[in-house]
């Protein structure tokens, strides 16, 4: 009989402990809405520490932090706290500020890839949606396409050259001995015509 007896005891300690932290909750609310933000952080945090899965307590909380300038232990919270909750409503809603704090920070890729967790979580998010788009759109200023560089012709030929295929040992054989075939045969028209002309050299252009 014993044993039946503490099984309503402890569920009774855990209901007290969840009522004791959602209380802390509601007083850091009323500080929070005071923008009394150490005081609210400081209820939030006993929340937690009597009841550590307290997602609103972890929510506000790092919603204090942001106000109060801590950016990074801000975005560590959000973080956590969507990688813990399981409605995926709450999780959109963490990746959302998690993505606002990254935007005022000009962390703007971080801050698009937490706008696209928010909308996976919850795609009728418009304002995710817009923050998104203005993200999309701050990146794309920050980083214009590059415009093709003047052509250099110099180096168009160089290009060019490369580009051609390179002859084998035989074809390069092949033409050369075209080549000296062509200027023996220049040689021996020219030798002829000095003959003719009496040994007068041909004038140039």
């Amino acid at each position: 009989m014993k044993k039946l007896i503490l099984i309503p005891v402890c569920i009774s300690f855990g209901l007290l402990q969840a009522q004791e932290a959602e209380q802390s909750v509601r007083e850091g609310n009323v500080f929070y809405r005071q923008q009394q933000f150490e005081k609210a952080g400081g209820a939030y945090q006993k929340a937690l520490n009597t009841d550590p899965a307290n997602a609103k307590a972890k929510y506000n909380l790092a919603n204090t932090l942001q106000k109060q300038g801590k950016q990074e232990e801000a975005i560590k919270g959000y973080s956590e706290l969507a990688a813990t909750v399981k409605e995926k409503e709450q999780q959109g809603n963490a990746f959302y500020n998690k993505g606002v704090v990254l935007s005022g920070q000009k962390k703007l890729e971080e801050s698009i890839d937490a706008y696209k967790n928010a909308l996976r979580r919850n795609p009728a998010d418009k304002e995710a949606r817009e923050n998104l788009q203005k993200a999309l759109l701050e990146l794309k200023k920050k980083n214009p396409p590059k415009k093709e560089e003047k052509k250099d012709p110099k180096k168009q030929q160089q290009k060019k050259q490369q580009q051609q295929p390179k002859m084998s040992p035989k074809e390069a054989e092949q033409r050369l001995k075209l080549l000296e075939q062509k200027e023996k045969e220049v040689n021996q028209r020219l030798q002829k015509e000095k003959s003719k002309s009496g040994g007068s050299q041909v004038k140039d252009w």
